[in-house]
């Protein structure tokens, strides 16, 4: 830091200060799981999983860095259609801004006809923090592979899609390990609508433990960046790993060490080292990111707080980029 004095009337310094702060920053200290990203009115928001309270909670920053809750704020708040059972048990809300100026959240939903599954869900608002109106169907239900949850949007060359995870290892008590296939599913021009069959992008291998889930999709350069997290998320093997492909539709290649995983327990943070960090998704345009990890910094007791990084994609490997910031102090 550079300060050069100067006498007016008293004494007085101005100060010309840079400092580099390692990024992820911790950005909320409450349970905030899931965390989806958008950004509307000049102004970022974030939406997650239910709690404080409500059903989806959402928090707003100016400046991506500063951020607050809107505390007891619902943006989901309901009455929930008949194919949702009574306990909602949001999950993994994700939220897109399709033509016209209207918002689409994509949400995860306890399945009324099997209350130990979620189904996905779509719901529609003319304001970004809502509320927001499910529609009467759900937009993804395959309760006879484990149901689905975390849908997270993504617009491609003219066209909206929903990826979401087929939640396979919720059959797991029978002993057997299931499939998790991560599923893109194209939609018409409304983002509601599905248009054709789902694809398969992606399923668990035997180094990703029980299960892949919670994905995001960013493209650069001509390279689709596919995220998602390996484990259990109450565990301290919960990452962000990520996969890569040309086409949209695939193939994609696992990034493999030194370059993945993303994010693992261990590293750093502005507060320290990360403990179980998942749950991540991109900024629309690719250069950010926000995900979860404990707030404690050992295990889940005290739930997962939120976190921002910017990002950089380059052939084919996402970079976690520091935070610079420069001012000027005066002082007497």
């Amino acid at each position: 830091m550079f300060c050069k004095p100067f006498w007016a009337s008293i004494l007085l310094f101005a100060c010309n200060w840079v400092y580099t702060q390692a990024e992820p920053i911790r950005v909320l200290d409450t349970d905030f799981p899931d965390p989806c990203l958008i950004q509307a009115d000049d102004q970022y928001y974030a939406f997650a999983t239910n709690g404080n309270g409500v059903n989806v909670q959402v928090a707003s920053s100016a400046d991506f860095i500063s951020w607050q809750l809107l505390a007891g704020h619902d943006a989901l708040p309901g009455p929930f259609p008949s194919w949702v059972g009574s306990s909602p048990a949001v999950w993994a809300p994700d939220v897109i801004q399709r033509r016209g100026g209207k918002f689409v959240m994509y949400f995860a939903a306890t399945a009324a006809a099997d209350t130990s599954k979620h189904c996905v869900g779509v719901a529609i608002s003319s304001s970004v923090t809502g509320p927001y109106i499910p529609e009467s169907q759900p937009f993804a239900c395959p309760l006879q592979q484990g149901g689905a949850i975390d849908p997270a949007g993504f617009y491609d060359q003219g066209t909206f899609y929903v990826v979401y995870k087929v939640d396979g290892n919720s059959l797991d008590g029978d002993g057997t390990l299931h499939p998790t296939p991560l599923m893109l599913q194209a939609l018409e021009s409304d983002a509601i609508t599905a248009t054709g069959a789902p694809i398969q992008l992606l399923d668990r291998s035997n180094a990703d433990g029980p299960l892949i889930e919670a994905p995001s999709l960013a493209k650069h350069g001509g390279i689709y960046y596919l995220t998602f997290s390996s484990n259990m998320y109450d565990t301290t093997l919960y990452d962000v790993s990520y996969a890569v492909a040309s086409h949209l539709a695939g193939p994609y290649t696992w990034v493999q060490a030194p370059n993945a995983p993303l994010l693992v327990s261990g590293d750093g943070s502005d507060v320290g080292s990360l403990s179980g960090p998942g749950g991540s998704d991109f900024s629309a345009d690719g250069t950010k990111i926000v995900f979860h990890a404990f707030e404690n910094g050992q295990n889940i007791d005290n739930g997962r707080a939120m976190y921002v990084s910017r990002v950089q994609l380059s052939e084919g490997v996402i970079h976690l980029a520091r935070e610079t910031y420069t001012g000027r102090h005066s002082y007497s």
